[in-house]
């Protein structure tokens, strides 16, 4: 179970990683644009909220049993431990409640650029975090591309 999981969490990562992309990529083209908010706008923002939940119940559940999660005494003195303990989990729940709220912020707005700028900030600022949490490989933090 929980190899099925941590594959599905590590794969779907790319696409939750081209669907905010995309969002972010049209909120900055109708915010710099000054164009109006149409129906695909919301949809690609919404998208890219929905992804962030699924993967974060995936993460919740990997969380409670990966080996690399341990709350030991001296969990912080390991980098790896400390890593999937406290930082990956912390920082990705900080990125998804940015995310969230900036879709349902703009959601309740009037004006349509407020709405790009919105989700343009609210999701740049989120997949920043997310990119700065996420185990690369180059990392060394016993995580592969895939």
């Amino acid at each position: 179970m929980y190899t099925g999981l941590l594959h599905a969490h590590s794969g779907l990562r790319w696409i939750l990683l081209v669907l905010i992309v995309w969002a972010l990529v049209k909120a900055i083209s109708g915010w710099t644009g000054q164009k109006e908010y149409q129906k695909s706008d919301r949809l690609s923002a919404l998208f890219a909220m929905i992804f962030t939940h699924i993967q974060l119940l995936i993460g919740l559940v990997l969380y409670f049993i990966s080996p690399k999660v341990s709350f030991e005494s001296g969990v912080m003195e390991s980098s790896v431990l400390r890593f999937y303990t406290v930082e990956h989990i912390s920082m990705m729940i900080i990125a998804i409640a940015l995310i969230t709220f900036g879709f349902s912020s703009a959601k309740r707005m009037e004006a349509s650029l407020d709405k790009h700028k919105r989700l343009a900030v609210t999701y740049g600022i989120g997949l920043l975090i997310m990119l700065a949490s996420i185990p690369w490989p180059f990392r060394e933090l016993g995580a592969g591309w895939f």
